[in-house]
This record gives structure tokens, sequence and C-alpha cells, in this order.
């Protein structure tokens, strides 16, 4: 570990929140000398304080371990490049829009890789008034469901959660043509289909 490098990553993300070095330690209930020594190099914070560490400044603890803050390069409103994680753990879906790194449940996440809908999961959409509604011939068990459908254009997504006790339906607003519509199984994983439009 290049203390140095640490350091100043410490050093950098402690003034983007606005804090002195005297309120980061206060906040670790630790002398702002040592606060002072972490940003110099001379040292490296104790084990049992990485988590409120990183807490405290809002970091990633494997950026913050490497001493490195790369940035991502800024999206350029493409949503049609929207990346989607499940937590294996509890099932929390995220979403980017480019590079990022997602952790939860003190997990990393790898974005889902889409394969074509398969005839299983392929949707049936009716055109009402002023929506589609969206089916799936998809069993909605409590070990086998489709945990969410997402329609993705370069402007905008619409994501519905979907459950086991509920129908696999989904209603989308009528200006919504074209684009891709995917949805999850927590089974066969992320699939996608162009949308009618």
């Amino acid at each position: 570990m290049d203390y140095k490098k640490v350091g100043q990553v410490i050093a950098q993300l402690r003034r983007e929140k606005g804090l002195t070095q005297r309120q980061l330690a206060e906040q670790l209930h630790i002398s702002n000398k040592t606060v002072s020594k972490w940003e110099c190099g001379q040292g490296c914070p104790d084990l049992s304080l990485w988590d409120s560490l990183c807490a405290q400044l809002g970091a990633d603890l494997h950026k913050l371990l490497q001493g490195e803050l790369s940035p991502n390069r800024p999206d350029v409103g493409k949503l049609d490049r929207t990346r989607f994680y499940v937590c294996p753990v509890c099932g929390n879906i995220l979403t980017s829009t480019g590079r990022a790194s997602l952790s939860c449940c003190g997990r990393k996440l790898s974005p889902l890789t889409s394969a074509l809908c398969d005839e299983r999961h392929r949707p049936a959409v009716q055109d009402l008034d002023v929506e589609y509604y969206v089916t799936f011939s998809h069993p909605m068990e409590k070990d086998h469901f489709i945990a969410f459908a997402a329609h993705v254009r370069d402007n905008r997504v619409i994501l519905v959660r979907l459950y086991p006790e509920q129908g696999a339906e989904v209603r989308l607003p009528m200006a919504e043509r074209g684009g891709t519509l995917y949805l999850y199984c927590t089974k066969h994983g992320l699939q996608s289909c162009p949308f009618p439009g």
C-alpha cells in the first residue's frame, strides 16, 4: 500500500466534503495529528477505522486502499447505454448510464449481460388508447419470477419492479415507442427485445 497516495486521496475527499482535519478526526474519535500524518503519507488508518473513514468521506473502500480516484468519463445523455445490476444478497436493483463501480451488501456488482428474449420470456404488447399493456407468459413464483421490466430509449428509462405475488405485466405510456424492453428473470437472467414502435 502506498501511504502517500492513500494520504493524498484522504486529503482530497476530506476537502471535497468541506471538512477540516480536526472535524474529520472528531468524527472518527481520533486526534487531528493522526489525520495529518495520514495525509502526509506518514502512516495509514488502523484497520478498525476504515469503515468509518469511508462513511465519513463517502468513499469506496477499494479505491481508497488503492490510493486512486480515477474519474469516469461523463455520459452524454445516452440512456440507451444503461446497465443493470442486481444484488445477489438482497435483490436490490441498481442502474448506471456508463462505467461505474457499484456495490451492495459488501459485494462488488458486475453489470448484467442481456440475451435476446427467448420464447418463454417474449412479451405480448397490447396497444390500449393511452398506454401499452405488456404481459409475459411467465411464472411469478417465489423462486422464479420476473423481478423487473425496463423500457430503455436514448433519453429515458422506465423501470418497473415486479413481485412474485403480482401478475407478470407492466403498463407503459403510449408515447414510449421504439427502444428496447429489458426484463430480469430470477432464474434466466436479463433478457432484451426491441419494443414496438
